[in-house]
């Protein structure tokens, strides 16, 4: 994990602290910086974090799916027929 400190220096025992903190509090993702900006007594902290994969799914004909690998070749035909529309 990147860590910036902007403002002035604090104690490495200081941002572990933070960085725990972030952990804790966003345990279900992954932080991939974090950014503490120290003013005076007061830190701003500000985490980015990874990616996350999505998997697109559609409904085409009826049917929820993520790709056409499993339709038959009707299935496949009526999807080519479809009139797409653009957003």
């Amino acid at each position: 994990m990147k860590v910036n400190v902007i403002g002035d220096t604090i104690p490495q025992e200081e941002i572990d602290a933070y960085i725990a903190y972030g952990k804790k509090k966003y345990s279900n993702r992954e932080i991939t910086e974090m950014t503490v900006k120290v003013d005076g007594e007061f830190v701003d902290l500000q985490y980015s974090f990874a990616d996350v994969p999505f998997d697109r799914i559609r409904r085409i004909t009826g049917y929820l799916v993520g790709t056409l690998d499993r339709f038959n070749n009707g299935k496949r035909a009526e999807e080519h027929d479809r009139v797409k529309h653009t957003v």
